[in-house]
């Protein structure tokens, strides 16, 4: 087994030139400095330690190494950005100048449960205080963007808000002149039945008439509930007359409903989301979940 052509090395060392030991969690990596002639120990984090940054400690310790690379098994150079995680998991060559040395990590004693446990309490503790020390920079950043989005929603719904009045108050109008003109029909047809009871004919002649009309009021009132599924009760009636009439005035004058719904629905969402970001930054809270349908 050689090394990469270009760049050879002459003497293979036994695996006890360059022993690994973990303590406290992490690997202690033990080597004979070339120039010094004196054992070194590097201590690694192997989840952030690359392969070139624990190069580039070995070669600050000793100025006199000209070299110093890592090599698979199988002759293929590692890359320097390889974490040393990875790298511990088999056996490879360390090479110092020209000297390789075969190193073969031990197997990692799985963790205990207590210490797992204990691992999980201080990764949590660690992500706490990212969030504290970073949550409100996220919280000021997240309340402009909303009031931003609360400003350009309500310069969108400025004319459509100015539209629907008008369309509102022409609605309301019909709806009440509707209202009137069924009372005016009413009374003219009480008025009519008095005078034909009282100086055309007689009550006896009358009352049939009256019979059917109350009879023809009722197969009405039936035939509004067939129709609409609904009681014939006067509010409803009128809020149905209403929204006929809005409808009709709004296709007329090009009002959108929809989009004027869905204006407002995103703009009560934004409010509602703005309330509470708001709340936790006043009192000093943690911040709610809000689902950021951006």
């Amino acid at each position: 087994w050689g090394g990469r052509e270009g760049a050879p090395y002459s003497t293979l060392v036994p695996s006890d030139e360059v022993t690994i030991n973990y303590r406290h969690g992490l690997p202690v990596i033990t080597l004979t400095l070339p120039t010094r002639s004196e054992r070194c120990q590097f201590t690694v984090k192997p989840v952030v330690t690359t392969v070139g940054a624990f190069l580039q400690d070995v070669q600050r310790e000793d100025k006199g190494i000209d070299r110093a690379e890592v090599f698979a098994t199988d002759g293929s150079k590692v890359s320097d950005a390889t974490l040393m995680e990875v790298l511990l998991m088999n056996d490879f060559k360390l090479v110092i100048n020209n000297t390789a040395y075969s190193v073969s990590p031990p197997v990692k004693d799985k963790l205990s449960s207590e210490h797992a446990t204990e691992m999980e309490d201080i990764k949590s503790l660690v992500h706490r205080l990212f969030v504290a020390l970073h949550v409100e920079d996220h919280q000021i950043r997240k309340e402009r963007e909303l009031l931003q989005k609360v400003d350009h929603l309500k310069g969108e719904l400025l004319p459509l808000e100015q539209m629907k009045a008008r369309i509102m108050d022409s609605a309301d109008a019909k709806t009440s002149r509707l209202l009137w003109v069924g009372l005016a029909l009413m009374s003219a047809q009480g008025g009519a039945l008095a005078w034909l009871t009282w100086w055309v004919y007689s009550w006896d002649i009358m009352e049939p008439v009256t019979y059917f009309i109350t009879y023809g009021s009722a197969m009405a009132f039936y035939a509004y509930f067939v129709l609409t599924k609904q009681d014939y009760i006067y509010p409803h009636a009128k809020d149905r007359q209403f929204l006929h009439y809005f409808h009709r005035k709004s296709k007329k004058q090009h009002f959108n409903v929809e989009r004027y719904n869905k204006l407002k629905d995103d703009l009560a969402e934004a409010e509602e989301s703005l309330r509470r970001l708001r709340q936790p930054l006043h009192l000093r809270l943690p911040i709610q979940e809000i689902s950021d349908k951006d």
